[in-house]
């Protein structure tokens, strides 16, 4: 029996039954179109796949750009998670689908920055290609001004250096004002011809303008830089006393000292079955208070458990090995390393958790009460032992108790 037919067996009597109190989670928004994030903005929409078997070179093109345009996207939440301020952008991206595949039921919506990414990272490989040539020339231009100084050969290779420079910054310009697409930065000619187009029209720096406004546009900084802020306070205002209660144990002769760690690791078991899921609501929302209101959370695992249940112990179980890498304290340089893979293991737990909240609030009756209590009784040696396990992150790593406030797969997607 599948999970789907378990949560629908035998459902108790209608919500609009229950008192108002019990009716929370139906005030969430509905499901939306699948029109409702299509945007006029040329970074919003992902191309549709084209069919494989009427077009194999579109469809492989089409495969290429996605996986390029996934590998900038990480890359370009690395960079965000690994800069202080910028990692509540990186947060808000992340709670942005997040509340997308709430809203909608469709994982299609768990990539909102992807053709951004991909024009993002198509620039970046552009950029960095063309600069080789730079600076072999440069190179050579330096050595022969070290090596025979004041003489023609020195001259003439700085000379070229210049020229080289001058050429493609030129190049690299147009090339990105043309779009930044990957074939741009190899038709210098006809970045040439377009620009001369554009100035004959004469409505060149009009369409400038509005391409660039349309680039920051789809950014949209502000709002995610907001929503990661209120994400982030709303886990943090849920965490905080459990978390200070557990770890307020240095010294396990005295009582007092245990009893507070005990009474915080067990409050922090119902706090992280129920947190992940009131971010999903704040994200799917956008309004701070969704973020504490725990009836409508309580009544949506009624709904899902078994989906509640799953994207909980996925969302902890790759959360874990992020525990790992504050063992030691690295170098700055090298926390560039690590946040990718920081982001590779929050982000699917994330679009899980928004999934099963948007499958919930879709759902319209409560499953088995026998299933709810299982995997009520199933969760809570899950979260025991994983609140187990945090008690000894501080032994192991090298930044000593502050590691248990730190909670990655709920606040800052930053390993420091």
């Amino acid at each position: 029996m599948t999970s789907a037919t378990l949560e629908s067996a035998v459902p108790a009597p209608p919500i609009f039954d229950e008192p108002p109190e019990e009716r929370v989670i139906n005030e969430a928004p509905v499901a939306l179109s699948d029109d409702a994030f299509v945007s006029e903005s040329r970074f919003a929409a992902v191309p549709p796949c084209p069919i494989p078997w009427r077009n194999p070179l579109r469809f492989v093109a089409w495969v290429t750009e996605i996986g390029f345009g996934l590998i900038s996207l990480f890359l370009f939440l690395s960079v965000l998670a690994a800069l202080p301020l910028f990692n509540f952008l990186a947060l808000g991206y992340l709670l942005e689908a997040e509340g997308r595949v709430a809203r909608t039921g469709k994982l299609r919506y768990c990539l909102p920055l992807l053709p951004l990414a991909s024009r993002l990272g198509s620039i970046a490989v552009g950029v960095a290609l063309w600069l080789i040539p730079v600076r072999w020339i440069s190179d050579a231009a330096v050595d022969a001004a070290i090596i025979a100084p004041g003489s023609g050969i020195a001259g003439a290779w700085r000379i070229g250096a210049f020229l080289v420079s001058a050429a493609v910054s030129l190049h690299l310009i147009l090339a990105s004002s043309r779009g930044g697409s990957f074939g741009c930065f190899f038709r210098p000619l006809k970045n040439v011809l377009w620009l001369r187009r554009q100035f004959r029209e004469g409505d060149y720096w009009l369409t400038a303008n509005a391409a660039v406004r349309d680039f920051f546009k789809s950014l949209q900084i502000p709002a995610h830089f907001l929503l990661g802020l209120k994400g982030f306070a709303a886990a943090f205002i849920w965490l905080a006393i459990p978390t200070a209660l557990f770890a307020v144990m240095q010294d396990p002769s005295q009582p007092g000292q245990v009893i507070l760690t005990l009474v915080g690791g067990a409050l922090l078991i119902p706090v992280l079955a129920w947190a992940p899921f009131l971010q999903a609501r704040l994200a799917s929302e956008r309004r701070f208070a969704a973020g504490f209101e725990l009836r409508a959370i309580r009544e949506a695992f009624r709904r899902t458990p078994i989906s509640f249940q799953l994207s909980i112990v996925l969302l902890y179980a790759l959360s874990l090995p992020l525990y790992l890498f504050k063992v030691a304290a690295l170098p700055r340089d090298a926390i560039w390393l690590e946040t990718p893979i920081f982001i590779a293991s929050i982000y699917p737990a994330r679009i899980l958790i928004g999934w099963a909240y948007g499958r919930a609030v879709r759902k319209t009756t409560r499953s088995w009460i026998l299933l709810q209590w299982t995997m009520r009784l199933l969760l809570a040696p899950l979260l025991a032992f994983y609140v187990f396990l945090l008690f000894f992150t501080p032994s192991i790593g090298a930044y000593g108790r502050r590691v248990l406030f730190e909670h990655h797969a709920l606040l800052l997607p930053a390993p420091f």
